[in-house]
């Protein structure tokens, strides 16, 4: 479970075990756009024995810089331009600026 976990970006905060029971409830915080297949990434990793559950915690500010290139916010943003049909390149202020 853990190495699916951190192959995804996600960290467990949490781990208990049901009584008188062998099962783990694992809490964990997982990145949204890291979450897609994760089921079944999960389940092939724990051979069918983990099931997840999924649900919306928070938001968290990404620490990279967007505008660099190279980064992993940078390539989110220009995945979803492209997927959304807008320019690959970023716009720039002169773009925006009111020259009244």
């Amino acid at each position: 479970i853990y190495g699916c976990l951190t192959k995804r970006r996600g960290h467990v905060f949490s781990e208990n075990q049901a009584e008188g029971t062998p099962m783990f409830y694992v809490k964990a915080h997982l990145p949204v756009m890291e979450s897609f297949g994760f089921s079944s990434a999960l389940r092939a990793a724990t051979g069918g024995q983990a099931f997840p559950q999924c649900v919306f915690d928070h938001w968290a500010e990404m620490p990279d810089n967007p505008m660099k290139e190279g980064t992993k916010t940078h390539g989110i943003i220009m995945g979803t331009r492209k997927r959304k049909g807008l320019k690959v390149e970023l716009p720039v202020f002169e773009n925006y600026f009111d020259k009244m």
